[in-house]
């Protein structure tokens, strides 16, 4: 295999996962198959979008802190980004970082990582690309660098982490540790507990554009694994949980239906929903919390003037 080709991510026992959760009380699906190549245009448009908060919000923290940042990066590191998207935040660091021994970055989706693999070879000729297709929730295997770095440092922009539960936030956290390695550390982004207005407005755009992406999840599925579901008779919701601290997305269904998924039939009532998503807010010492428990101590935070999201520099213990 040629050393910046991606590197094929087959998931063994990802039926099985999907129809678990199918069975579930309340059935659910993993937010990890929104991410098909459509899915992560639709996430791109919904970044630009003028309700959702987060994508502006951490790129200005990023931009009126990037000497720290990078300072505290160093010279000759290697950046591992977990779920890579677009890497429009990821320029921001790709310019000011000193020497970098190479990009890593690592997603679910081949044909989106490829592109964006690409666009960043263009934009830094100089630079070791190394993607990696894979599900990051799990540990991966790092490619070699030309340049042996100094230390690595796990990126993960965009708040991704509230996706998970806690439990599940924990454990990929320990992910992140184990990536990191000895002298290693994770620049995060984490969104805040605020008012729960501007929080459902980020996920009810107006335009629709969250909606449809939460419907590719079923046309992703229906494509990848011979599913049959009916993308018209699902409704987009999305509502926050103050009590848990997480927006909590959902398909709900307009009629009682069936569908099938490998082979195995599943009925849903009117009304009844389909949870595809948490999105988690935290305060800052719940967060910490977290993080140490996975082996990681904060040892910066940076805010914007309103403290609606945060970046943090965590090293391991």
């Amino acid at each position: 295999m040629a050393k910046n080709a991606a590197q094929k991510f087959v998931p063994d026992d990802a039926l099985d996962e999907l129809i678990d959760g199918l069975r579930q009380p309340e059935m659910m699906i993993s937010p990890k198959y929104f991410y098909d190549e459509q899915g992560s245009q639709l996430f791109d448009e919904i970044t630009r979008l003028p309700e959702y908060y987060p994508t502006e919000t951490e790129l200005g923290i990023m931009q009126d802190n990037i000497g720290d940042i990078a300072s505290l990066v160093g010279r000759q590191a290697s950046l591992i980004e977990f779920g890579s998207g677009s890497s429009l935040k990821t320029r921001i660091l790709l310019e000011h970082l000193d020497e970098l021994a190479a990009y890593v970055p690592v997603d679910i989706s081949e044909d989106h990582l490829r592109q964006t693999a690409q666009r960043i070879r263009d934009e830094f000729p100089d630079l070791d690309v190394l993607p990696v297709v894979a599900d990051f929730t799990q540990p991966f295997q790092l490619p070699s660098p030309r340049v042996m770095p100094v230390r690595n440092v796990v990126y993960f922009p965009g708040s991704t982490i509230g996706n998970f539960t806690n439990d599940a936030a924990r454990e990929l956290l320990g992910v992140m540790h184990g990536e990191a390695g000895a002298g290693g550390a994770l620049l995060i982004g984490v969104d805040l507990q605020k008012d729960p207005d501007i929080i459902e407005r980020a996920y009810n755009d107006s335009a629709g554009v969250t909606a449809e992406f939460n419907r590719n999840m079923l046309r992703h599925l229906n494509r990848e694994f011979g599913a049959d579901f009916d993308l018209e008779a699902f409704a987009h919701c999305a509502e926050y949980n103050e009590a848990e601290g997480r927006i909590e997305i959902r398909l709900v269904s307009e009629q009682d239906q069936e569908f099938t998924v490998g082979g195995e039939s599943f009925s849903i009532s009117k009304d009844e929903s389909i949870l595809t998503e948490y999105s988690h807010k935290y305060t800052l010492d719940g967060f910490a919390a977290m993080a140490e428990r996975a082996g990681f101590r904060v040892a910066r935070v940076w805010m914007d003037e309103a403290r609606l999201f945060s970046v943090q520099y965590l090293v391991r213990d």
